[in-house]
């Protein structure tokens, strides 16, 4: 039968302020660059959007135009 791991010692948590510091800082940095991605990523589906939408209302109005100029030509 196999024999249960052992857990090893739990290690004393830091106490040297630098150490603290530097740690605090790079979650701070984390935390910061995580925001500007979400930030970026709701900007780029608003520009999607847009464009998506400019795009689909240049598309009618050419339709439109055309159309105008078949039935313009042809007499219908």
């Amino acid at each position: 039968m196999a024999q249960p791991a052992r857990n090893p010692e739990p290690e004393a948590p830091v106490t040297d302020p630098e150490t603290l510091e530097r740690a605090y800082r790079l979650h701070q940095a984390k935390r910061r660059a995580r925001i500007e991605r979400e930030r970026e990523r709701r900007r780029a589906r608003f520009r999607f959007w847009v464009v998506l939408l400019l795009l689909v209302a240049l598309m009618v109005t050419f339709a439109v135009l055309a159309w105008h100029q078949v039935q313009h030509l042809f007499g219908i």
